[in-house]
Parts: C-alpha cells; sequence; structure tokens
C-alpha cells in the first residue's frame, strides 16, 4: 500500500490531465451515494463539520474521503479544511493507498471549477477575481488561467494583507495582479468571479453583475452558507455539479428554493449533463452563467485514480 503525500499529490495531478480526468469521469459516471455530514462541538467555538464521502466504480476502485472542516483554525494559522482519502482495489477490496486528502480535495476542486468554466465562461474572459484567501485560492486561479487567457488578477479577501500577500504572489506570472478593498467595483470589472469563502452572509450581489460574466461559488457546503445574494441566482443561468449535493446541500441554491427566488427547473445542468453533452453551457456572449460546486466524491475518486496509475504507471486489473 502506498502513502502518498500532499507534496506527491501537489506536484503528480497536473491541471490539465485533472480537468479531463473529471471530464472523463463525469461522462462515464460513477455509484456516489449522499455524503454524511455530523456536527462536531468544539470548545469555545462553533461547530466543526466531520465529511465522509464514499465513491467506487464496480470491479474497478472503492475509495472514501474523510474529511474535518474546523471553522475556527484560521485563528491559529491553521489549515480549515483537512483530510484523508483511502483507495482500494475494486476487484478485491485490498486497499491501494492512503493519499493526503487535504491536497487531493484542492486539486480537484480546482479542477471542477475549471472543467465548469470550459463550458460556462467565455472563450475571451481575461479578468479573474478571487474573492477569499484560503488555500484553495491558488488553485482556483491557476485553474481559471488554465482554461481562459486570465492576464488580469483582482483579489479581495476579508484581510487585507492576506490578499496583498496571495497578489504578490501571482504578480508577474504571465498576469497582472492587485488586491482591492472595494469588492463592488471589483465584481462590476471581472469577466469571471471566482469565491471559496466560509461566509453564511452574501458577498456577491447581483446588482454588481454584468452582462456575460461567469460566478464560479465553491465555498459554501452547507444550506447555511451563501457566498451569492437571491439576486445574483436569479439574473443567472445556474448550473451545478451535482442535482443531489446542490439540491441539499448548497445554501445558494436551497435558500433561493425555499423562498420560491427560483425553482429546480431554473437549474440548467449539471457537469454530468454538460461533459456529456445533455445540455447546453454558455449561450450568447451577454449571457450571466453561473455554477455552484458542493463537492462530489467522484471528483476525489476519478482524481485519486489517476494519481495511482501515474505512481504505479499501468491501470489496475483483475488479479494484479
Amino acid at each position: 500500500m502506498r502513502i502518498v503525500s500532499a507534496s506527491e499529490v501537489e506536484s503528480g495531478l497536473e491541471i490539465g490531465p485533472l480537468v479531463e480526468q473529471l471530464r472523463e469521469a463525469f461522462r462515464a459516471g460513477c455509484t456516489v451515494p449522499l455524503r454524511n455530514h455530523y456536527a462536531v462541538p468544539t470548545p469555545g467555538g462553533g461547530d466543526a463539520t466531520l465529511l465522509l464521502m464514499p465513491a467506487w466504480h464496480d470491479r474497478r476502485y472503492i475509495g472514501v474521503k474523510i474529511v474535518t472542516v474546523f471553522p475556527d483554525n484560521a485563528k491559529a494559522d491553521l489549515p480549515s479544511v483537512m483530510g484523508t482519502y483511502i483507495l482500494l482495489s475494486g476487484f478485491t477490496g485490498e486497499p491501494l493507498a492512503v493519499i493526503d486528502g487535504r491536497m487531493l480535495t484542492l486539486k480537484r476542486t480546482a479542477a471542477a471549477s475549471a472543467l465548469a468554466a470550459k463550458y460556462l465562461a467565455r472563450p475571451d474572459a481575461g479578468r479573474l477575481l478571487m474573492i477569499g484567501t484560503g488555500a484553495l485560492a491558488p488553485h482556483l486561479i491557476l485553474a481559471h488561467a488554465s482554461v481562459r487567457p486570465i492576464h488580469e488578477l483582482i483579489v479581495w479577501g476579508r484581510t487585507p494583507e492576506k490578499a496583498e500577500r496571495l497578489a504578490r504572489n501571482f504578480d508577474g506570472r504571465r498576469l497582472k495582479a492587485r488586491a482591492t478593498t472595494d469588492l463592488a467595483a471589483a465584481v462590476g470589472a471581472a469577466d469571471i468571479v471566482s469565491c471559496a469563502t466560509l461566509s453564511r452572509e452574501p458577498l456577491v450581489r447581483g446588482a454588481w453583475l454584468k452582462p456575460g460574466q461567469h460566478i464560479d461559488l465553491v465555498g459554501g457546503f452547507t444550506p447555511e452558507m451563501r457566498e451569492a445574494d437571491d439576486e445574483a441566482i436569479d439574473r443567472s443561468r445556474v448550473y451545478v455539479d451535482t442535482y443531489d449535493g446542490a439540491l441539499k446541500e448548497a445554501g445558494d441554491i436551497v435558500q433561493p428554493l425555499a423562498r420560491g427566488v427560483i425553482t429546480e427547473k431554473a437549474i440548467a445542468g449539471d457537469l454530468a449533463e454538460l461533459a456529456q453533452g445533455r445540455c447546453a453551457g454558455r449561450s450568447f456572449y451577454n449571457q450571466i452563467t453561473l455554477f455552484k460546486s458542493v463537492g462530489t466524491a467522484l471528483e476525489d475518486l476519478a482524481a485519486a485514480q489517476l494519481l495511482f496509475e501515474q505512481m504505479r504507471g499501468e491501470p489496475l486489473r483483475a488479479g494484479r
């Protein structure tokens, strides 16, 4: 059994091949039970979350990710999201690899947003706004820049110093980067708005949106979390990574549905339908598109399979 470190995951999963691996995984499909959430009380703080995310291909691979989300970790300069991924043989049940789940999550989440952007963002989208400065933010920036001609990056965060630091890390790396404290102006100027926060109050306002934008909402993964307001959802052509996850877990979808702002029919498609050609992506230049990601174990399994087979040098087969 292989033990795969975070550095091995980061270097082994290049964004281009990973985006294509996810496209093929969504085309083919696999068994993905609804993930289990458990609230875990923490002394002196808000509840943490424990997530169990299984998935499997019949007679090929089985995988399960164990994830913890401790929002108060930022106060101690620790990552909010941590996890471990266990990959097993679908032929025998034998454990094949234990993979750093945090880095695997960062890489596959960013790749899913890039896959959605390939269908939904304008081909000439050049200005990216990154809302949030956590561990996922650099991966999202690189992912969007891999599928669209990003030449300018604007960064906004609740802590201006962190936004400045992230912008400095990218400035001059084939793009011009700067931080801002004016979120409204930054949203209005961007071609792609990517948001990765743990916010429970909307940050992206529909009144700020302009025709032709693509909105990428990544951070909220419970019904109580919001990154965009009702007007932003209502003004956009909405897509999700999976219907099951978005309709049960995504506050950006669940709350507008509950208030009658939108109906389920307003969701234009999910990543499987986009990858399989069963629904259209961006229909016209001035359309506002919105992708809501909550994550799915299919993405983890696809990423783990790609990494394992690269390290092994060949696919897993029966009896081997």
